[in-house]
C-alpha cells in the first residue's frame, strides 16, 4: 500500500499528482506520509480579540475588513480583522505591494504576534496563515494543534495549500495505516524510548500535543540516522574486505627535504596529521581522511607533505579548489614551498586551449607529479598516467558526482578532503562517517590573533577614522556587505550604494574598488590582482571574498550589517585577514534594535577566534529543521527530522546499533548492493532514502 501512487487516494487524479511530484517530490503514499509540517499551530488555545492586550504574545482569527496604504512619510500597510468581538490591525512596513497583493478582503487569517496600541490595537509584522472557515473539518483543523505544510502557488491551485495536505495525508493514514509495518527490534527503541514507527506517523501530523510531535520526530530522526550509519558502515566493511592492496614502495627524499627546508616550526596537529596521513598512504587500504582546521592552521603543508609521499610511489596527485582564484593561490604557495621537488603544473578553465592541450598531454604521460586545478581537472580529455591522490580542498562547494569523477580517473586512489569550516562532532559522525578525520586545532605561534569588535552604525564615523589610520601606516581594508544592488524588499545597504559613498564622500583621496560575484571572472581575477599589488586601499565587496583570498597586506575588515550573516560565515570572512605579521582586526557593525539570536552570533564571534567553538555553537545555535517551533534552520541540508545538536545521543546510539549490526553479517557485498538497491524496506520515503544513498555515495 505504502508503494501505491498517489492517484490511489480519493480526489488526487493524473494532473493533481503530476503537480505533486513536480512541485514536492510526492510520488507514493508513503512519500506523501513523509511530506512533514514546517510547523505547528495550537489552534485550541486562540484569543478573543475583545481578550488580547498589550504586550500579550498571541494568535487571533478573523475576517479581513479592510487592506490600506497609511503612514504620510513612511507608508506601511494596514489589514483589520474581525472576529466578532474587536478588530485588530496587521501592520506590515515594507514590501508593501507584495503584502497587499497576498492579503484580500472577506478572507479569514490567522495573526499571531505581540500586541501593541497604537490609536488601536495593532500586532506588527504578525506571522500570518490562511483559513478558508467553510471547509474546516473538525477533527483535523480545529480545535487542535494543526500541522502546516509548504506549499507552492501551483500546489495551492489545485488545492494543496495546508488544508489541501492535511485532507490528502489523513486520507492516506486510513488506507495505509495499518501497512506501516516496524523495522526495527522491539528491545532497541525501548532503550531510547522511542514510539513505534506506526504511531509516530500518525503523531507528526496530527500529534495531542507539542511533547507527541517531538516525540514522533525523534523516532523519525532516529530511523534516519540509523539508515545512514547502517550505510556507513556497510562502506566501512565493504571497503575492508574489498579494498586491500599492494602498495608501491615509497622513496621519501623530496617529503624530507621539503620538511627540512620549511622557513616555520611545524605545530603538534601538524606533525600529528602528517603521521596519519603517511601510515594511510603505506597501509594496504585506501585513504579517505578529512583534514579540517581554521584558515591559517597549516593544511596546505601537510597536503603538500602527502602529495610529496605519493610522488615518493611514482603516483600523482590532483589538487581540485573551488575557484580559479583559490586554485592560482595553491599553484603558487605549492611552486613557492616544493622548489624543483616536484613537477607541479595549473589546469583552470581560463588556460588557453594550445596550453590545455600540452598539459593533458604532460598528465597522461607522467611527466607531472601535481595538478593544481579547478573543475577543468575531471574534464575528459584529462587523463593521468597514474593518479594515486586526489586533495579536495573546501570539498563542501562540489557535488558528490564531481568528487566521483575525478577519482575515476585513477585506481587505488587515496583520497584527502581539507576544509576550513571546522565541522562538529555530530556532524562529522553523520556526514562523514566512512572518513578518518584529522583536526588541526593549535595555531602557528607566529599568528597574531585576529582582533574582532562590534559597533552600531552610529559609531562609522570612528570606524572611518581607524580606517584611515591604518591606510596610512600602508595597509588595506576589505569593506564587506550582504548585497549588491539595493533591495526593495530588505533595507539594507548594498556593495555599489557603499563603494559609490566610500569613494567619493568617505575616501576621495583613497584608491577604492568594488569586487562581487556577478563581475566576469576576468574583472574579478583583475581587480583581485590590483589589491594584491597594494594599489586598492579598500575593496568594497560581498562574501565572494569568502574563500581562497590571500592578501597579507590587508590587516582590517569590516562587514556591515553582520546580524545577516551566520557564525560560520563570518568567521570565514574575519579569516581573510590575519594572515600577515601585521596586528590584524575585524568591526561586524549592525543597526540598533537586532534580534536576540543576531546579538548572540556576533558576541560569540566577538569572544572566540576558535573554530571549532563556533561551529558547535553555530550547530547549537541553528539546529536542523523547523519542526515544532525551535529556532531551527538546518545544517547543511542534510537531514529532514534529525537536529544533529539536540539528537546527539540518537547519533550515537544508531551508530552503536548499525556496526553492531554490520559486523553480523557474512555476506557484505550482496547487502551493500541490496541497501543501494533498496530491496528491503527502511520506512524512509523514496526520497529520503536516495538521499541517504546520496549522502553515503
Amino acid at each position: 500500500m505504502l508503494s501505491n501512487p498517489v492517484t490511489y487516494l480519493k480526489g488526487i487524479g493524473q494532473k493533481k499528482a503530476q503537480i505533486l511530484r513536480q512541485e514536492a517530490g510526492i510520488e507514493t503514499i508513503e512519500d506523501l506520509l513523509y511530506y512533514i509540517p514546517r510547523r505547528y499551530l495550537d489552534r485550541s488555545s486562540f484569543k478573543s480579540i475583545r481578550d488580547c492586550f498589550v504586550n500579550d504574545v498571541v494568535s487571533v482569527s478573523g475576517t479581513i475588513q479592510r487592506v490600506g496604504v497609511a503612514g504620510r512619510t513612511k507608508k506601511f500597510l494596514e489589514v483589520e480583522i474581525d472576529d466578532g468581538t474587536d478588530t485588530i490591525l496587521g501592520v506590515f512596513f515594507g514590501a508593501i505591494q507584495y503584502y497587499r497583493s497576498v492579503f484580500r478582503k472577506g478572507e479569514t487569517v490567522i495573526f499571531s504576534g505581540k500586541v501593541n496600541f497604537y490609536r488601536t490595537k495593532q500586532i506588527i509584522h504578525p506571522d500570518f496563515d490562511f483559513i478558508d472557515r467553510e471547509s474546516l473539518l473538525p477533527t483535523i483543523h480545529t480545535g487542535r494543534i494543526i500541522p502546516l505544510y509548504r506549499s507552492t502557488e501551483s500546489l495551492k491551485l489545485l488545492g494543496f495549500d495546508s488544508r489541501g495536505f492535511r485532507r490528502a495525508i489523513q486520507a492516506a493514514l486510513e488506507v495505509a495505516y495499518e501497512t506501516i509495518t516496524e523495522s526495527i527490534e522491539e528491545d532497541i527503541l525501548h532503550r531510547r524510548s522511542l514510539m513505534t514507527i506506526r504511531d509516530a506517523i500518525r503523531a507528526i501530523h496530527f500529534p495531542e500535543s507539542f511533547e507527541e510531535a517531538e516525540q514522533a520526530r525523534r523516532r523519525l530522526a532516529f530511523n534516519e540516522v540509523f539508515f545512514h550509519q547502517y550505510g556507513m558502515s556497510l562502506v566501512r566493511r565493504y571497503l575492508r574486505e574489498t579494498g586491500a592492496k599492494k602498495r608501491p614502495p615509497m622513496d621519501d627524499s623530496s617529503a624530507s627535504s621539503f620538511l627540512s627546508s620549511l622557513p616555520f616550526t611545524l605545530t603538534p596537529d601538524q606533525i600529528t596529521a602528517m603521521q596519519e596521513i603517511r601510515r594511510d598512504i603505506e597501509s594496504p587500504y585506501l585513504m579517505n581522511r578529512l583534514l579540517q582546521g581554521d584558515v591559517g592552521s597549516g593544511k596546505t603543508v601537510v597536503a603538500i607533505y602527502a602529495a610529496l609521499l605519493v610522488k615518493g610511489q611514482q603516483r600523482q596527485t590532483a589538487l581540485m579548489a573551488p575557484t580559479e582564484l583559490l586554485a592560482r593561490q595553491h599553484y603558487e604557495t605549492c611552486i613557492g614551498l616544493i622548489g624543483d621537488r616536484a613537477r607541479i603544473l595549473l589546469l583552470t578553465g581560463s588556460t588557453q586551449r594550445q596550453e590545455k592541450a600540452a598539459i593533458y598531454e604532460q598528465i597522461a604521460r607522467g611527466d607531472v607529479d601535481i595538478v593544481v586545478g579547478t573543475h577543468a581537472l575531471i574534464q575528459e580529455g584529462v587523463a593521468f598516467n597514474r593518479l594515486g591522490l586526489i586533495i579536495i580542498d573546501e570539498q563542501h562547494r562540489f557535488g558528490v558526482a564531481q568528487r566521483s569523477a575525478l577519482r575515476e580517473k585513477g585506481e587505488d586512489v587515496d583520497l584527502l578532503i581539507m576544509t576550513a569550516t571546522p565541522i562538529p562532532r555530530s556532524l562529522s559522525l553523520t556526514l562523514y562517517g566512512d572518513l578518518s578525520v584529522t583536526s588541526l586545532k593549535t595555531m602557528p605561534s607566529e599568528r597574531l590573533p585576529i582582533i574582532t569588535m562590534s559597533f552600531s552604525e552610529s559609531r562609522l564615523p570612528g570606524v572611518y577614522n581607524s580606517i584611515r589610520k591604518y591606510i596610512d601606516q600602508g595597509r588595506q581594508v576589505y569593506y564587506v556587505l550582504p548585497l549588491i544592488d539595493e533591495s526593495d524588499k530588505i533595507e539594507l545597504k548594498s556593495a555599489i550604494a557603499m563603494y559609490e559613498r566610500l569613494r567619493s564622500e568617505v575616501f576621495p583621496d583613497k584608491s577604492v574598488a568594488l569586487l562581487h560575484g556577478k563581475m566576469k571572472a576576468e574583472e574579478r581575477d583583475r581587480i583581485m590582482s590590483l589589491f594584491k599589488e597594494g594599489k586598492i586601499h579598500i575593496l568594497v565587496c560581498t562574501t565572494v571574498i569568502e574563500v581562497g583570498i590571500d592578501v597579507p597586506n590587508a590587516n582590517v575588515i569590516v562587514i556591515e550589517h553582520a546580524e545577516r550573516f551566520g557564525l560560520a560565515q563570518l568567521h570565514q570572512l574575519r579569516g581573510r585577514v590575519g594572515r600577515g605579521p601585521h596586528q590584524s582586526f575585524c568591526i561586524l557593525v549592525s543597526p540598533d534594535g537586532i534580534s536576540h539570536e543576531s546579538r548572540a552570533r556576533i558576541e560569540t564571534i566577538v569572544s572566540t577566534n576558535d573554530g571549532f567553538v563556533i561551529a558547535e555553537e553555530d550547530l547549537k545555535q541553528r539546529g536542523a529543521g523547523e519542526l515544532i517551533g525551535f529556532r531551527q534552520h538546518g545544517h547543511a541540508g542534510t537531514f529532514e527530522f534529525a537536529d544533529l545538536f539536540l539528537d546527539m545521543d540518537l547519533i550515537l546510539y544508531a551508530r552503536e546499533i548499525a556496526e553492531r549490526k554490520v559486523a553480523e553479517l557474512k555476506d557484505v557485498r550482496s547487502i551493500w548492493h541490496e541497501f543501494r538497491e533498496r530491496r528491503f524496506a527502511p520506512l524512509l520515503s523514496s526520497i529520503r532514502y536516495k538521499k541517504v544513498i546520496g549522502m553515503i555515495s
